[in-house]
């Protein structure tokens, strides 16, 4: 398992695990399956619902079977867009092997860099493959041939970026700018900035509403590194730096100093 260090707006560098190609296709196995039994379970329903309804004519047969094809296909064609997107960069697959979609700065992915991501999913290369095995039965070789040759070049282009990059990015992650990052299974799946506080907290520092989503985002994941470190250094330069930036006088220690930002910042933006 390989470790990239992240730089942040604050000049402190945060590490994160990239995971090993194996627990990759092993995450993207279970969602497929998690994906086909859906298929599977929506076709039983869908015949048992319809089975033995005669009495329709021809439209009501073909819209009814729009209808199934809706059904079934769209929870399928939106499942990673859908889950990563409600479970802050996670998808059945990822949950169970411990991976999680995030921005390249180490934050919370936004909701376009997922579209991104899924809009490059091998989904819909799939897709392209059977529309050219389809042109194939029907004696369109030459367009068959092209469209076939596309997907494959795409599956290695895509197999040979995660191997070989040092952020272990597929297309899809370069030009969403996102990264793939191994967490600790413990991890709260709700576990991003954003922190539980009391009605009637009062924040120390205010200043913190300066700061931009990026630097918060940097700050939690600074303290994060700190404390799994036991690095008293990193946490005392992190907040140093902000301290000058925001002009901040406090005698609170660093990892305090740290959090009562995180909860500052918490509290504040939502009133």
């Amino acid at each position: 398992m390989s470790v990239i260090k992240v730089p942040t707006n604050f000049n402190i560098d945060v590490e994160f695990e990239i995971p090993e190609f194996y627990r990759r296709f092993l995450s993207l196995l279970i969602d497929f399956l998690v994906q086909f039994f859906y298929y599977k379970i929506a076709v039983a329903i869908l015949n048992a619902a319809f089975q033995g309804n005669d009495v329709w004519d021809i439209d009501d047969q073909y819209n009814v079977q729009w209808v199934a094809i809706v059904l079934i296909l769209v929870p399928i064609l939106s499942y990673h867009l859908i889950l990563e997107i409600t479970m802050n960069g996670q998808s059945v697959g990822k949950k169970i092997t411990a991976l999680r979609v995030v921005d390249e700065n180490g934050g919370k992915a936004s909701i376009s860099q997922f579209l991104i991501r899924w809009l490059l999913r091998e989904t819909w290369f799939l897709i392209i493959l059977l529309i050219g095995l389809q042109h194939k039965s029907m004696g369109n070789e030459t367009e068959s041939a092209f469209l076939i040759i596309v997907v494959i070049a795409y599956f290695f282009a895509d197999i040979a970026l995660v191997v070989s990059s040092r952020k272990g990015q597929r297309i899809g992650d370069i030009l969403a700018k996102t990264i793939i990052i191994r967490i600790n299974k413990s991890e709260n799946i709700e576990d991003t900035v954003f922190m539980e506080v009391a009605d009637n907290y009062i924040p120390s520092f205010p200043q913190i509403m300066q700061l931009s989503d990026k630097d918060i985002n940097a700050i939690k994941s600074i303290l994060e590194t700190a404390r799994r470190k036991g690095d008293f250094t990193m946490a005392e330069t992190a907040g140093a730096k902000i301290k000058a930036h925001l002009k901040i006088e406090s005698p609170m220690a660093p990892f305090d100093f740290l959090d009562v930002l995180l909860k500052d910042y918490n509290y504040l933006s939502v009133k």
